[in-house]
């Protein structure tokens, strides 16, 4: 079960590995995003970042989805974080048991134009590409969509600040 797909321009940092992880009591990190599954220094950085006792899987966005879709881990807590809403979209899109995306910090590390970016949320600004995919997530009834940095600050929705 996907206890939350978290959209995290910097992937693993402190609110995600101390913080959130507690908060959804989630024994296992899979990182979905195509560059970490390749990247070797990339694994070892993330790798550090993960709380004693945690499992970590990083996998290309396509091989998280097979993982996802296995019913052989149908009963397992996971808390998914991906880079991007268009690969949070794709996850969604792809997986049934998808419940919930918070696209928590999004858009200021990319190299897209700052004057093309949409600020959806003060720690998300948006390029074209990113906002279309995130229009077709909260197109999704079956899936909640917000912005929720810490677990104490309130939920926003995302199909309200889209409006």
């Amino acid at each position: 079960m996907i206890t939350q797909i978290r959209v995290d321009d910097r992937l693993i940092h402190g609110q995600v590995a101390v913080v959130w992880t507690k908060e959804l009591n989630a024994p296992l990190l899979v990182v979905a995003n195509d560059e970490a599954a390749k990247n070797e220094v990339m694994q070892m950085t993330l790798k550090m970042a993960v709380p004693n006792g945690m499992k970590l899987l990083i996998r290309s966005v396509e091989e998280a989805i097979q993982l996802f879709n296995d019913p052989r881990g149908a009963d397992k807590r996971i808390f998914v974080i991906v880079n991007s809403v268009k690969d949070a979209n794709k996850i969604a899109q792809n997986v049934a048991t998808v419940e919930t995306v918070n696209i928590a910090n999004a858009g200021r590390f990319d190299k897209s134009d700052k004057a093309t970016k949409t600020m959806v949320f003060p720690s998300v600004q948006l390029n074209p590409e990113e906002l279309a995919a995130a229009r077709e997530l909260v197109r999704l009834d079956r899936v909640t969509c917000y912005n929720q940095v810490l677990p104490s600050n309130p939920q926003l929705s995302l199909k309200d600040a889209l409006k």
